[in-house]
C-alpha cells in the first residue's frame, strides 16, 4: 500500500529542492548584475571579469563600478593573427574572422575561417558563376580577382564610357557617313559614291573584313576607269584627290575597331594594297607593311591619348591614285629651300615632279597626328632611277590646303637614303606620302636679268617701229602693214609676258590660264605675221613684182584668224593644258605643248626654204647689177642681208626648238639673247636701216620700202625718209624749226641718195 505514495512523496521532495535553488541562484544574479557592466560577468562577491575578446582600462579583474569592457581589434595593428594571403582579417564583436579578398572564395565554399592554415582562397571566376554585372552589349571577361566588361566585336564605347570596366556601355559600329562632294561634277564620282552607299545599307559590323574589301575594289575601278574625272580641271582633280584621301581614312579606321584583334593584309585585282594591325595597346615598336610600303612606330603613338578600345595601324597603298594627284605642285620648307641654294648657288623657284611610288594613306587609333612625339620610319618600294642633274628622290605627303584642294610638301619629313628599289623617310606626322622624283627648277638670275631687260628695250623699239609704220606715210606698204602687225603682236606678247609669265602662288587659277591663253595667241600670230613676211619676201625677190602681195584683208585674216583658230580648238579640248604651277604657260602633259610647237615649227621651216632661196636670189641679183662688185663687199652685204631675214623671218627660234636639255647653257644664253632682242633687232632693221627715200619733188614709184630690196637706178636723188622724220621730230621736241634744219641736210643727202641709187645697197636693207 505504500508503493505509490512512496514515489509521490520522492518527486515533491525534488521539486521541493530545485525551487529553493532557483531561487537562491536568482538573488546571486541580481546581485552580479547590478556591480558588472556590459560584456562582463561576476567571478566572485563584487569583482568583475570582461568576456574573451573584450578588455577594461581597470584590468582584468574589477570592481569599479564606473569600468567598461571593450571590444579588443585582432585584425589592428599590432597584429595577433595571421589569415594567410589573398585574405583580410575582419574584427567582429567579442573576436574576428578571415575572409577571401573580393575576388577569391574558399574551395569549401564556406565565408569565413579563424586561421592561415583553414586558408584555401582561390580566384573566384564571376563571369561563369554570374555574379558580374555586365551591360549586354559587353562581354564578361574573368581577371584574375577580378573581372571587366568588353564590347562585343563590332561594338564600341558609347560616349562618356571607356571598354573594359566595369561599368562598360557599348553600342554597334556604323558605317561612317560619306556622301559625294557637291562642288564636283562627275558622273563616275558618282557611281562611286552610289556603291558606298549601298555598303552603308548592307554593312554588317561582325563582317567588317567584306566590306573593306569592296571599299577598295570600288575604289580600283573608280580610279583605273575615271572617266569624267579625267576631263576635270586640275584644282577640280586635287580637290576629289584630297577628298577620297580623307574619307578612305575616317572609314578604314573605323571598320578595322570593328575586327578582332589580329592582322589583315589585302591585295586587290588593281594592285591596291592594305595592312591592318589591330591588338591591345602594346608597348615598345611594332612593324606593319605590304609589298609596296612598311612603317616602323612606337605602340605609344598609335594609340595616343585614346584608352579604350584596340590599337589600329595601318597603310593603304593605292598606285592608281597617282591619275588625281598628277601635275601638283611642291612646297618646299624654309630648311629645304636654304639646303638647295646652297648646292646650286641660287634660289630654287620649284620643281617638275614626278610620282615613282603608290601613293600611301596612313591611318592610327590616334587622330592627333600633325605632331608626334616620336619620328615614324617608312620604306616605300617604287621602280628604281638614277637621279640625274638636279634631280632628286624626296619623300613627300600630301597636304591639304585652306579651299580643301592639296599639293606635296615636304615639312617634317627626312629623306635617309635610297637602294634597291626602296626609300627610306623619316616624318613626324603621318598623311599620305609617296616618292616623288624631283626636277628643281632652278632660277639662274643672270638669264632671267638678260631676258627682262632685253624684253624691256625690245619694248621700247617695237613702240618706235609701231609709231613708225603708222606715221610715216610714205613708207607705208604691204610690206610695211606685214611688219606693223608684226610690232603688234610682239609687243603685246612681251608685255604680257613680262607682267604675268610667273606664277606665284603656285596655283592654276583663272589669271594663269588667261594669261597662257593670251601668250599662245600673241606669239602664234607673231609667227603667222613672219610667215606673211616670208611670202611677201618671195613675190618681191622671187616674183619681182611687188604689186603680186596679197592684199590687206588676206594679210589680217591669215595673221590673226589661223591663230584664233587654233588657241580656240586647242581650248576647246582641253582648256586645263593653260598654266603650270611656275609659269603661266602651255602644259607639258599629253602633248599639248605642240598646238603651239606644231605651227611654229612649219612656219620656222617654211621660212628657213623662203631664206635659202632668198639669198640665192639676192646673190643673182647684185651680179647682175655691179658685176665688178669686189668679192669681199659682195660677202659683207649678203651676210648682212642673211642675218637680217634670220630676224625677220624668225628663225632665231630655232635654237628654242633644240633646247631639249635645260642644262645645255650655251643654247640657253643664245635663244633668251637673240629672242629678247628681237624687239631692238626690227627697229635697226626696219627702220634706222630703212633705206626708203624721199624728197619734197617725190621718190620713184618702183621703191621697195623692205629691207634688203635693191635699189632702183631710176629714182630721184632722196634722203633716207625715216630718218628725215626721226630728225624732224627731235627738232619738234627742242623746240626747233624743222625747215632750217631739213634745208642745211638737204644737199648732203640728196648726194648720198644719188650715190646710193647708182650702185646696190651695201648693207642689204
Amino acid at each position: 500500500m505504500g508503493g505509490p505514495h512512496s514515489v509521490a512523496l520522492f518527486v515533491f521532495h525534488v521539486l521541493c529542492v530545485l525551487l529553493t535553488l532557483s531561487e537562491a541562484g536568482s538573488r546571486n544574479t541580481t546581485a552580479c548584475a547590478r556591480q558588472c557592466p556590459a560584456n562582463s560577468s561576476c567571478v566572485g562577491g563584487d569583482v568583475c571579469r570582461c568576456a574573451p575578446g573584450f578588455s577594461s582600462s581597470s584590468g582584468e579583474d574589477f570592481t569599479d563600478t564606473f569600468g567598461s569592457c571593450d571590444d579588443i581589434n585582432e585584425c589592428g595593428p599590432p597584429l595577433t593573427v595571421s589569415c594567410g594571403k589573398l585574405a583580410d582579417c575582419q574584427n567582429t564583436e567579442g573576436g574576428y574572422d578571415c575572409m577571401c579578398i573580393p575576388g577569391y572564395e574558399l574551395t569549401s565554399g564556406a565565408t569565413v575561417f579563424k586561421n592561415e592554415s583553414e586558408n584555401t582562397c582561390r580566384d573566384m571566376d564571376e563571369c561563369s558563376s554570374g555574379q558580374h554585372q555586365c551591360h549586354n552589349s559587353t562581354i564578361c571577361v574573368n581577371n584574375v580577382g577580378s573581372y571587366t566588361c568588353r564590347c562585343r566585336q563590332g561594338w564600341v564605347p558609347k560616349p562618356g564610357f571607356q571598354d573594359k570596366q566595369m561599368g562598360t556601355i557599348c553600342e554597334e559600329i556604323s558605317f561612317p557617313t560619306w556622301t559625294a562632294p557637291p562642288e564636283i561634277k562627275s558622273q563616275s564620282l558618282s557611281d562611286f559614291f552610289e556603291r558606298v552607299q549601298k555598303m552603308s545599307i548592307d554593312f554588317n559590323s561582325a563582317l567588317p573584313q567584306e566590306t573593306i574589301q569592296y571599299l577598295i575594289m570600288s575604289l580600283d575601278d573608280l580610279l583605273k576607269t575615271p572617266g569624267d574625272l579625267e576631263a576635270l580641271d586640275l584644282s577640280s582633280r586635287h580637290h576629289t584627290a584630297t577628298y577620297l584621301l580623307s574619307g578612305l581614312e575616317q572609314i578604314l579606321r573605323t571598320l578595322a575597331k570593328a575586327m578582332s584583334n589580329g592582322s589583315f593584309i589585302y591585295h586587290s585585282p588593281g594592285d591596291t594594297e592594305l595592312s591592318l594591325m589591330v591588338q591591345e595597346q602594346g608597348n615598345g615598336n611594332i612593324t606593319v607593311g605590304q609589298s609596296q610600303a612598311r612603317m616602323l612606330l612606337d605602340w605609344a603613338v598609335a594609340a595616343g591619348a585614346e584608352k579604350s578600345g584596340p590599337t589600329v595601324v595601318g597603310i593603304l597603298s593605292s598606285p592608281n591614285m597617282q591619275k588625281l594627284l598628277a601635275n601638283a605642285s611642291l612646297d618646299l620648307d624654309l630648311e629645304k629651300q636654304t639646303e638647295l641654294k646652297e648646292i646650286y648657288e641660287s634660289p630654287v623657284r620649284g620643281a617638275q615632279l614626278r610620282l615613282l611610288s603608290a601613293v600611301n594613306l596612313v591611318f592610327l587609333s590616334n587622330t592627333n597626328t600633325d605632331k608626334l612625339n616620336s619620328k615614324v620610319t617608312f620604306a616605300f618600294s617604287h621602280p628604281w632611277e638614277m637621279p640625274g642633274t638636279r634631280q632628286e628622290l624626296i619623300c613627300a605627303f600630301w597636304r591639304s590646303d585652306s579651299n580643301r584642294r592639296g599639293y606635296w610638301s615636304t615639312s617634317g619629313c627626312q629623306t635617309l637614303g635610297s637602294g634597291n628599289g626602296s626609300t627610306t623617310c623619316q616624318c613626324n606626322h603621318l598623311s599620305s606620302f609617296a616618292i616623288l622624283m624631283a626636277h628643281y627648277d632652278v632660277e639662274d638670275w643672270k638669264l632671267a636679268l638678260i631676258t627682262k631687260v632685253g624684253l624691256a628695250l625690245s619694248l621700247v623699239c617695237l613702240l618706235l617701229c609701231i609709231l613708225t609704220f603708222l606715221l610715216v606715210r610714205p613708207i607705208q606698204g604691204s610690206r610695211t602693214t606685214v611688219h606693223l602687225h608684226l610690232c603688234i603682236c610682239l609687243f603685246v606678247g612681251s608685255t604680257v609676258f613680262l607682267a604675268g609669265i610667273e606664277n606665284e602662288g603656285g596655283q592654276v587659277g583663272l589669271r594663269c590660264r588667261l594669261v597662257a591663253a593670251m601668250l599662245h595667241y600673241c606669239f602664234l600670230a607673231a609667227f603667222c605675221w613672219m610667215s606673211l613676211e616670208g611670202v611677201e619676201l618671195y613675190f618681191l625677190v622671187v616674183r619681182v613684182f611687188q604689186g603680186q602681195g596679197l592684199r590687206k584683208r588676206w594679210l589680217c585674216l591669215i595673221g590673226y584668224g589661223v591663230p584664233l583658230f587654233i588657241v580656240a580648238v586647242s581650248a576647246a579640248i582641253k582648256s586645263q593644258g593653260y598654266g603650270r604651277p611656275q609659269y603661266c604657260w602651255l602644259d607639258h602633259a599629253n602633248g599639248f605643248l605642240w598646238s603651239f610647237l606644231g605651227p611654229v615649227t612649219f612656219i620656222v621651216l617654211c621660212n628657213a626654204v623662203i631664206f635659202v632661196i632668198t639669198v640665192w636670189k639676192l646673190t643673182q641679183k647684185f651680179s647682175e647689177i655691179n658685176p665688178d662688185i669686189k668679192k669681199l663687199k659682195k660677202a659683207r652685204v649678203l651676210t648682212i642681208t642673211a642675218i637680217a631675214q634670220l630676224f625677220v623671218l624668225g628663225c632665231t627660234w630655232v635654237f628654242g626648238l633644240f633646247l631639249f636639255d635645260q642644262r645645255s647653257w650655251v643654247l640657253c644664253y643664245t635663244f633668251s639673247i637673240l629672242n629678247s632682242l628681237q624687239g631692238l633687232f626690227l627697229f635697226v632693221l626696219y627702220c634706222l636701216l630703212n633705206k626708203k627715200v624721199g624728197c619734197r619733188a617725190g621718190c620713184g614709184r618702183g621703191w621697195d620700202p623692205s629691207p634688203g630690196a635693191p635699189s632702183s637706178p631710176d629714182l630721184a636723188p632722196c634722203a633716207p625718209q625715216v630718218r628725215e622724220e626721226y630728225r624732224r621730230w627731235a627738232c619738234m621736241v627742242t623746240r626747233n624749226k624743222y625747215s632750217e634744219f631739213a634745208t642745211s641736210t638737204s644737199g648732203s643727202g640728196s648726194s648720198q641718195s644719188q650715190t646710193q641709187a647708182l650702185r646696190p645697197s651695201e648693207s642689204g636693207m
